[in-house]
């Protein structure tokens, strides 16, 4: 049920930002549909290796905010870019994208946490002299 309030949510966010910027702003959104120019191939390498994906298809790219989104957060530079391009023709797509992105980097930065402080409390044990000397001497035997 979760998952359910959260995808309506972001649609009606993505709804209400989109219109704004639209009516208020003069900003165009594409008009191209998804499925004229990529495919499932594309849907899924973009979703799992998203800096691969952009560096090596014909997405556009350039600009500091999108080199800045390539290297921090490749998955909102993803989301953002579909929100552009294909708003007008593939809402749920677009939506799609938004959730991977922000389960996607979130999920991703605290798996990276998670590990670090890990990896921290096992230098602690290998630094310890007495549990070196104590294998060296179980090995010993």
């Amino acid at each position: 049920m979760k998952t359910i309030i959260r995808i309506v949510v972001i649609f009606i966010l993505l709804s209400i930002v989109s219109t704004t910027l639209i009516n208020y702003f003069d900003i165009e959104f594409g008009v191209t549909d998804y499925w004229e120019v990529h495919g499932v191939f594309f849907l899924i390498f973009i979703s799992i290796f998203p800096r691969l994906t952009l560096l090596f298809s014909s997405v556009a790219f350039g600009g500091i905010f999108w080199w800045l989104g390539f290297f921090f957060a490749p998955r909102l530079l993803v989301a953002i870019l579909a929100t552009v391009s294909y708003w007008n023709t593939n809402k749920i797509l677009v939506t799609i994208s938004w959730l991977l992105a922000i389960g996607g980097e979130s999920s991703e930065k605290l798996f990276i946490i998670r590990n670090r402080s890990f990896n921290k409390s096992n230098r602690k044990a290998f630094n310890d002299p007495n549990v070196v000397e104590a294998e060296f001497e179980e090995l010993n035997k």
